[in-house]
């Protein structure tokens, strides 16, 4: 095999948990990939952020969405962010460098089945792209993220599938993630579809008003 053909694959893998000198070329990519900036920008506008909120990213990557969460919410606001590769954190952390330094973005190295303390929130929205693929028992940490809203707060999970996943009708797999939305007790749950190749499909709910 010839030592491309032995790289590539071996840099795919990493895009599920970067680390090493490959999981710095996945950073890289994941961040200067046209599609990749402008999925995670569409993802942050159809939360409608505004100035002074607090937001979570789960599984921030090379940190292009908490780029523009943190322009949104201002100086006032706040963005907190979890993942679980020390290579995206350290991607993320040199992007956001200005913002880490005014104590606008708090960044740190964790899995979301163990959110760190000071993660508690509440939180005016949260969100993740293209990483519910990869936790455990994800129904369970969609019902565990909407304890931390805000009453009326938001919840967002994009994917755009890969590989053979790729071929998957997009409204099949935006009505499974709705049901698993509205079984973690998200309220007023709706689907939006980027039409990129494959389409991004991004489910968002809410966090009722009564609790």
């Amino acid at each position: 095999m010839s030592p491309k053909g032995s790289v590539k694959p071996a840099i795919v893998r990493q895009f599920a948990r970067p680390r090493g000198a490959a999981g710095h070329i996945a950073g890289w990519i994941m961040a200067h990939r046209g599609s990749n900036v402008q999925r995670n920008q569409w993802v942050v506008s159809l939360l409608e952020v505004q100035p002074g909120q607090r937001i979570l990213e789960v599984g921030f990557g090379p940190g292009v969405a908490l780029a523009e969460t943190v322009r949104r919410v201002g100086a006032t606001g706040h963005v907190y962010g979890i993942d679980r590769s020390e290579v995206m954190l350290r991607h993320a952390s040199r992007r956001n460098a200005a913002a880490v330094r005014a104590g606008r973005i708090t960044l740190v190295q964790a899995p979301v089945e163990a959110l760190p303390a000071g993660f508690e929130g509440p939180f005016d929205a949260v969100y993740a792209v293209n990483s519910l693929e990869f936790w455990a028992l994800p129904a369970e940490r969609l019902a565990q993220l909407q304890r931390r809203l805000v009453p009326g707060g938001r919840l967002a999970i994009a994917t755009q599938p890969r590989g053979a996943d790729a071929a998957r009708d997009p409204a099949l797999a935006a009505r499974e993630r709705m049901e698993m939305f509205e079984r973690a007790g998200l309220t007023g749950v709706r689907s939006h579809t980027l039409p990129l190749h494959p389409p991004v499909v991004c489910v968002i709910g809410a966090k009722g008003t009564g609790g």
